[in-house]
């Protein structure tokens, strides 16, 4: 008995010991795919970047050797110009004088000829050779410019080109182990995903931000600018649930107009239907998204609430107004429990929310606090979490039971806190607006 207990306990310990020796191969072949993917990733980085590096030099040499051709062949021209504008004249005074020596040499033979005949013909020949001397003008001598006077053709070169060349040659590209800037978390949202990037290289100077994203595993889909500007943050909206989408990140630096090099791709996705409103309601029209709804006529004013009660505490809920109408007090952007039909506003029992003028209302109740009022452009948010839950029994409050959510509103600089106390516990929530006057679009994200 006393040797099968410790068999069975050998047993125990050499199966404890199997299993804690299957865990510990499988956590190394893990870390072994980790150094693969790392070597990997060193590996195509640096072979992308010869690639770059060749490709970018090629052209730059072609492109070198073009420029100065062209300057050449422009250079070559003007000289071809000077020489052609100034041998012309040259040429005009040889034909001259060289026509003046054929004058003067049959000048010559007609004198020698003269002074050779008999007396008979001596005087009329003698005559005739006079006149012809006479005729030449053999006083008149053509004028040859002076060699000063004459272009001298040089080609004035020095080496500062090749020193300026040589300098910024030596600046031209760099070559870094890792981008400035990396994306540093993704947050899912309803339809969408909130992404967080920061510097990593304290000595870059950033004076913009490029973030671009792309549909994960689908061959045809390229990368999309989805945000350029000066924010480390941007909510990529309109993604579809459950699906894989890759972001990366770039900067420009101050003065510069190139972008660095890309961050190292993030992969994120969102298990959150997107917000929508719901359609069918008198008065509002809706985007094709159903996320944007207009009030488009001034009817009988309700609540036009979202189509399924999406909000979860924990989340921020924003409403966008890109349009406004006249002002109302009664006008309503809120959170409630349930999507009571025929209400005329969110200012009511078991609902949270914010006049355009920037009143709040809990419960139906004023708040003593206000916020600034809304207008074309306003972002109004409404962020929940649960404070408290007294004692709870199969969801339903016990008798003097409260459930309390701790409610921040902002809108534009400003925000209220408050606690919102509810005769239920809740743990999702619709959202809702209403509007008296037409004219008023908002987005909902």
């Amino acid at each position: 008995m006393k040797m099968s207990v410790e068999v069975d306990l050998l047993l125990q310990e050499a199966k404890e010991s199997i299993e804690a020796a299957q865990n510990y191969r499988s956590e190394l072949q893990q870390r072994l795919h980790g150094l693969n993917q790392a070597r990997k990733q060193v590996r195509g980085s640096s072979g992308q970047a010869r690639e770059n590096l060749r490709r970018h030099f090629a052209e730059l040499q072609v492109a070198a050797t073009r420029l100065l051709n062209e300057r050449l062949a422009v250079l070559l021209a003007e000289v071809d110009a000077i020489e052609a504008d100034s041998i012309k004249p040259l040429d005009d005074c040889q034909s001259l004088i060289e026509h003046g020596v054929g004058q003067a040499d049959e000048l010559l033979r007609e004198g020698e000829a003269a002074l050779r005949c008999g007396l008979g013909e001596k005087e009329d020949k003698l005559g005739s050779f006079t006149k012809k001397a006479l005729h030449i003008q053999l006083d008149s001598l053509p004028e040859v410019p002076a060699l000063v006077d004459v272009p001298c053709v040089s080609a004035q070169l020095d080496d500062s080109l090749l020193v300026l060349l040589r300098d910024r040659v030596s600046r031209h590209g760099s070559v870094s182990s890792h981008p400035p800037v990396q994306i540093e978390e993704l947050q899912e949202r309803p339809g969408g995903i909130l992404v967080r990037w920061c510097k990593v290289d304290e000595d870059f100077a950033a004076a913009d931000y490029r973030l671009q994203s792309r549909r994960s595993g689908s061959g045809g889909s390229q990368y999309e600018d989805a945000y350029i500007g000066r924010d480390t943050e941007f909510l990529v909206l309109h993604l579809d649930p459950h699906t894989d989408y890759l972001f990366r990140v770039c900067a420009r630096g101050e003065g510069r107009t190139e972008w660095s090099p890309w961050s190292i791709p993030q992969t994120g996705y969102t298990t959150l239907a997107a917000h929508e409103w719901s359609p069918g309601t008198d008065g509002f029209i809706l985007s094709s998204r159903r996320n944007i709804a207009l009030r488009n006529d001034s009817s009988r004013c309700s609540v036009l609430y979202s189509k399924a009660p999406t909000y979860f505490c924990g989340q921020t809920l924003t409403f966008k107004i890109s349009a406004a109408g006249q002002m109302d007090r009664r006008d309503t952007l809120g959170v409630c429990v349930d999507n009571e039909r025929g209400a005329e506003s969110l200012q009511r029992d078991q609902a949270v929310c914010i006049s355009t003028n920037g009143a709040v209302f809990v419960n139906g109740k004023e708040m003593t606090n206000q916020l600034p009022a809304v207008t074309v452009g306003s972002s109004v948010t409404f962020d929940m979490e649960v404070v408290s839950l007294f004692p709870v029994s199969n969801n339903n409050l016990s008798d003097g039971a409260t459930f309390k959510l701790r409610v921040t509103i902002g809108s534009g600089n400003r925000e209220v806190v408050f606690d919102w106390l509810l005769d239920q516990a809740v743990d999702c929530l619709y959202f809702g607006c209403s509007f008296i006057h037409s004219g008023w679009k908002v987005l909902v994200f």
